[in-house]
């Protein structure tokens, strides 16, 4: 695709979309995408019968075959910003979904703001906004747990399997993927699923879990602060714990490791800032599992793209980097269990 393609194929249907006579899209450009999907950034003008103007920044993305074991389709991920924006969680406006070019794609209000979690976490000019960060990103957390899963729109969210505990199935499932993957052996993975299976909360609580929110999943303003959640492919039914978990595994602090949270805060803070927003209580103990559980989930997830780099599927010298980050994850996964050895 070309960006004077996108250009021709997406101005009626923005201008259908808005209510406008017409719409003239420029600086069409591409933005850092995925294997499954293509993001393009895209600059509109709008003209109504009535004569008035106006200027829009939209993001389109166009989707591939699906690349990962829980990616979603261009028409589901559209309907879960839906469901997650009128929740209430902070995320880029969705406004039309559709086919163009041969592509599922949908397209999405463009939000100004920084990504890049470096920045975020080390930056003066994000200082002030670091303050108050932790308290934004709980809130954001438990307005996407209150999203309603009873809705046919939100059907196709993978859920727990009935009469198990979530926790056990999760730690399952990882085990598989990690088997099927790894090459040498890790014994810190090791020991790390050997604590899991001993140690599993006696939570049973769900909700909707983002799966992947973190520093550098989040567009956030130097002045405004968090304004949007990106990135939703891994959402799933599961453990709310799971995602406060996630947000403290220590690869997200981008060297700020003295703060678990994102570089940004504490758990307590985090606990404490989600409690107040959830209104019920955060478990610790299921909390500091969820940690341990994330920085395995993503040390195996290093391993699976080191795979793919080292079976000739992908040959991109960045997957053989993450691929040796797996040590990391091994040394933070023995901290761990060495603060509650049992």
């Amino acid at each position: 695709m070309t960006a004077e393609e996108i250009a021709q194929a997406l101005g009626p249907l923005v201008a259908s979309a808005s209510g406008a006579r017409s719409a003239q899209l420029s600086e069409v450009r591409t933005m850092t995408g995925g294997a499954a999907r293509e993001a393009w950034s895209i600059d509109a003008v709008l003209e109504w019968p009535d004569g008035r103007r106006a200027e829009r920044g939209l993001v389109a993305l166009f989707f591939r075959a699906p690349g990962l074991q829980r990616a979603f389709s261009a028409a589901e991920e559209f309907k879960l910003l839906q469901a997650a924006g009128a929740a209430g969680v902070p995320v880029a406006p969705p406004l039309f979904a559709g086919v163009a070019l041969g592509r599922p794609f949908y397209v999405m209000e463009r939000i100004s703001g920084e990504t890049i979690g470096r920045r975020l976490v080390r930056d003066d000019r994000f200082a002030a906004v670091r303050r108050r960060l932790t308290a934004e990103l709980a809130t954001a957390l438990a307005a996407i747990h209150r999203v309603p899963l009873d809705r046919p729109a939100l059907a196709f969210l993978p859920r727990p399997e009935p009469g198990r505990r979530v926790a056990e199935t999760e730690v399952e499932r990882l085990e598989q993927l990690y088997r099927s993957t790894a090459v040498d052996p890790h014994p810190a993975f090791e020991v790390a699923f050997r604590w899991l299976r001993r140690h599993l909360p006696s939570s049973d609580r769900t909700a909707l879990v983002h799966g992947d929110f973190r520093i550098g999943n989040v567009i956030v303003d130097p002045e405004r602060g968090l304004r949007a959640v990106l990135d939703w492919e891994l959402a799933h039914v599961g453990d709310p714990s799971e995602d406060l978990g996630w947000l403290c595994v220590r690869s997200w602090r981008f060297g700020n490791d003295a703060l678990a949270c994102g570089g940004v805060g504490t758990r307590e803070e985090l606990a404490e800032a989600y409690e107040r927003a959830a209104g019920h209580p955060v478990d610790r103990h299921a909390l500091r599992f969820w940690e341990l559980f994330g920085n395995l989930r993503w040390g195996v997830f290093t391993l699976l793209q080191l795979r793919g780099f080292l079976d000739g599927v992908a040959p991109n010298v960045e997957l053989a980097a993450i691929g040796r980050r797996a040590a990391e994850t091994e040394w933070e996964i023995l901290s761990l269990i060495d603060e509650r050895v049992t």
